[in-house]
């Protein structure tokens, strides 16, 4: 999730751009998890070798990040890199001086890699992950984890992580922010009493067309240097188009708009701090509100009602990025929990609990322990594979259970219809 509060007093909170600036607190603020892994090594050169599938805009924010953790508490190694487009696979492997694979399932057959940052289109993260835990890989994965039309891979997905035994982390990384975390113990204290409501959203602007993801050459062909039927996978098969490969966010065959592209980052610490699993039903509305160019929706609307009696709302454009919160200037919306006796939000640096009305509790607020932190989301990671843990700060299993959510709404919106889970059978039912 992005920055609470612009002024942020005294947080370490990292942005996808600006973390680089603000590197060294980071790694303060990840030390106990840091010295708990160095303990488990079998010596000072035992490092986790990492490789990273996909070298694009996001690769290279794991790339930037794995590079500072390599210089500094020396827990990590990048030792691959992979990409389907060579001119781009050539940078990253120069530029960090490692080897480069075309092919992903070649990167992970290389025995110096221990684990794997997938930072890839949406559509293959999925199988991309199931290959490398069975691969004996630990897997960070970039959001969201499946595809929109993949729902029986999400379900394969993370019936092989768990038996894997695997690490696997979702890049929600605000899932780092401890308020999520602190908010979710006190929701199991009992503090709201019985959950009802939560509501989240995701604002900003942008369409992910020319300005957003540039084309690296017009001219880019299909061939030896650019593997068009791998970054394809199981989508439609159609002729090449630059565009399709380099904006591929803009078409719904690899990408989902706000649904899939930003709830994941608002709905996953919300439905962690619910205790939300499967839903019953998913509605949605939205569609194309101002960028024409593209497939995808730029504005989303979602409802979600959990068979425990409560509902998610989230909501959300890329059309406009107001923010009629004190979060001003952060893209999402600060969540708000609602029970029968009470509301549980964050204001600044405080996690704040408004009483109900007729509730005999009081109103106070509890200071959060620490702020949102890319670095310290990787530090968790790293720790859990030394640990051999899945205890993540977004596990497989909540990532499963918050894309069930967003592939049933994006299904209603196409659709035009409600859309049911059959939790016995653990299917949807459209």
């Amino acid at each position: 999730m992005a920055d609470r509060d612009a002024s942020s007093q005294g947080k370490d909170q990292f942005s996808r751009r600006g973390f680089l600036q603000r590197a060294s607190a980071a790694v303060v603020a990840a030390g106990t998890i840091a010295g708990a892994s160095r303990r488990t090594m079998a010596g000072p050169n035992d490092r986790l070798g990492v490789g990273v599938i996909g070298t694009g805009g996001r690769g290279n924010s794991h790339l930037q990040a794995l590079k500072h953790i390599q210089n500094n508490d020396k827990t990590v190694e990048i030792v691959a890199v992979c990409d389907t487009y060579r001119p781009r696979l050539d940078r990253a492997a120069k530029a960090y001086d490692v080897k480069g694979y075309m092919d992903h399932r070649e990167l992970l057959a290389d025995p110096a890699v221990d684990a794997v940052c997938i930072a890839t289109p949406d559509h293959v993260h999925g199988y991309q992950a199931i290959d490398a835990v069975r691969a004996k890989k630990h897997v960070f994965c970039e959001k969201p984890v499946t595809h929109w039309r993949q729902f029986a891979l999400t379900k394969q997905l993370a019936q092989e992580v768990k038996a894997s035994g695997m690490t696997f982390q979702l890049g929600t990384q605000g899932m780092s922010d401890s308020a999520w975390h602190q908010i979710a113990q006190l929701v199991r204290e009992g503090l709201i009493g019985q959950p009802i409501h939560a509501e989240c959203g995701y604002f900003r602007v942008g369409d992910w067309g020319e300005r957003g993801m540039p084309i690296d050459d017009p001219n880019a062909q299909p061939g030896p240097d650019l593997n068009w039927e791998a970054f394809l996978g199981d989508s439609p098969k159609r002729e090449f188009d630059v565009s399709r490969y380099f904006r591929w966010r803009m078409y719904e065959d690899y990408a989902g708009g706000p649904c899939t592209d930003l709830f994941p980052h608002v709905l996953t610490p919300v439905a962690a701090m619910m205790g939300a699993k499967f839903p019953s039903v998913a509605v949605a509305t939205g569609g194309k509100f101002r960028y024409e160019e593209r497939e995808v929706p730029d504005t989303f609307n979602m409802l979600v009602d959990y068979p425990e009696n409560f509902t998610i709302a989230v909501l959300g454009t890329q059309g406009n990025d107001y923010q009629a919160t004190e979060n001003r200037g952060s893209a999402s919306r600060v969540p708000v929990i609602r029970g029968w006796d009470g509301a549980l939000t964050v204001q600044g640096n405080d996690i704040v609990f408004y009483p109900a009305h007729g509730s005999d509790k009081k109103e106070h607020r509890i200071p959060i322990e620490r702020g949102e932190n890319l670095l310290h989301h990787f530090q968790n990671f790293i720790a859990c594979c030394r640990a051999g843990s899945q205890d993540t700060f977004s596990p497989m299993d909540l990532a499963y259970h918050v894309q069930t959510a967003l592939i049933m709404a994006y299904y209603s919106l196409r659709e035009g219809k409600a859309v049911r889970f059959d939790l016995e059978k653990e299917e949807m039912v459209l």
